[in-house]
């Protein structure tokens, strides 16, 4: 059973995107302000449309939270769709606003409109797209910046950066490489964040934003890969016990659920299929000086987390901090695929649902590039998907059971 559940609701023109979030325990200091500040890096990012000149995504906390602590009842958040002023009629829930706007009948190739038009007896495929919009994504960030300071209380620290804009690349080496250890993620994704596109190499940063600019030009558009990462976590979240309980599985799964997610791996990923066992497995070393001694929860940097803090330590991390379906005390890699935005300046061909003859497919204002948001959303359900994890562990009512627990098991650790 899920021990963190959310909802969200709403469509992309409406009146506004919900969200409920049950399962955060009470105590957790939480303000619209830790939210938004997610919510801004989501719409930032070199290749972003017209849309995000519109919203600037604030969010409303509606209940679940008292005097800037949460009370244990479900999180319920709102953001306001400044555009919907625009769509009074056209999204309007009244009957008689019917017929108001033309129907969408020509569907994008890449998108969800024509099989969610057959599966929901729909010859409107606005009734569709509205939904199956990537403006959904914005309550999911919303929803996980409070997971995400939920994790904080535990030193526990997700981050991203992309390292592909369609032919473009970055020269930063690859984490599996370095020592692996929170300092240098956080290295990383302190240059990235300064970055138009996220991107923690500067030359590989130029070449994206050129590509960019070229593609929309010919009205075109561009997918990527980004990566992201979690320091903090100690050995044995998830499990190998059943299929649905593993850590890499459910992790799998809720990126892929980001809209345009095509492929991720965790790790070295799909490169391990090319290498010998004895070039990718990360050998076990053991440091007697971290056994034995309690762990202080604080909130010094993220360098107080390095795996060497627990006894067991590798100096490599191919496996991406996951083994056999559970953590392993290494920081979590992963690394996501976006395929290009399917709404084109320059359409496709399609055919209209309608007449059944050959037709250029519909145009929505969308974006260029949108790989740098994907990957402040990866975090998001990374966040999400963590969070629920850690509390299936570590349950309690409130943060100061919670931290109880996990202090206990910390401990255990390090005398094992």
């Amino acid at each position: 059973m899920t021990t963190l559940r959310y909802l969200t609701a709403g469509e992309s023109h409406g009146k506004a995107l919900a969200g409920i979030l049950e399962g955060i325990p009470s105590g957790l200091f939480l303000s619209a302000e830790d939210i938004d500040k997610d919510l801004s890096r989501r719409q930032a990012g070199y290749g972003r449309g017209g849309r995000m000149k519109i919203e600037s995504d604030h969010a409303e906390i509606l209940s679940g939270v008292r005097w800037g602590k949460t009370i244990g009842s479900p999180v319920t958040l709102l953001i306001e769709n400044r555009d919907h002023k625009n769509w009074l009629d056209g999204m309007s829930p009244n009957a008689e606003a019917e017929g108001s706007i033309p129907a969408v009948i020509k569907p994008r190739p890449g998108h969800a409109d024509l099989p969610g038009a057959i599966k929901y007896d729909h010859h409107d495929m606005r009734n569709v797209l509205e939904r199956s919009s990537a403006r959904e994504t914005a309550m999911r960030v919303a929803l996980g910046a409070v997971a995400k300071k939920f994790l904080r209380e535990f030193n526990v620290v997700i981050g991203s950066y992309v390292t592909r804009i369609g032919s473009a690349g970055s020269k930063e080496p690859p984490v599996m490489d370095q020592k692996a250890d929170g300092k240098e993620l956080l290295r990383i994704f302190e240059k990235a964040e300064k970055s138009p596109v996220r991107c923690p190499d500067e030359e590989g940063s130029k070449k994206m934003m050129r590509l960019i600019d070229r593609t929309m030009k010919e009205g075109n558009s561009l997918g990527g890969m980004f990566e992201i990462f979690v320091t903090g976590l100690p050995a044995g979240l998830g499990s190998h016990i059943q299929w649905d309980k593993r850590i890499n599985g459910r992790l799998a799964q809720a990126l892929t659920s980001i809209p345009a997610i095509k492929g991720v791996e965790i790790g070295l990923g799909f490169e391990m299929g090319e290498k010998f066992g004895s070039e990718v497995m990360d050998e076990i070393l053991y440091n007697s000086k971290a056994s034995g001694v309690k762990r202080e929860i604080t909130k010094k940097s993220v360098d107080d987390l390095r795996p060497t803090s627990y006894g067991f330590y590798r100096k490599t991390n191919n496996a991406g901090g996951i083994e056999g379906g559970m953590t392993n005390g290494m920081p979590v890699i992963l690394r996501a695929c976006m395929k290009p935005i399917p709404t084109l300046r320059k359409p496709l061909r399609s055919i209209d649902i309608i007449t059944k003859k050959p037709a250029e497919a519909a145009y929505e204002r969308s974006d260029i590039c949108a790989v740098p948001a994907a990957g402040v959303i990866g975090e998001a359900m990374v966040a999400l998907t963590m969070a629920d994890a850690f509390l299936d562990k570590f349950g309690g009512d409130t943060i100061a059971e919670v931290k109880r627990n996990y202090e206990s098991y910390i401990g255990y650790i390090k005398d094992f």
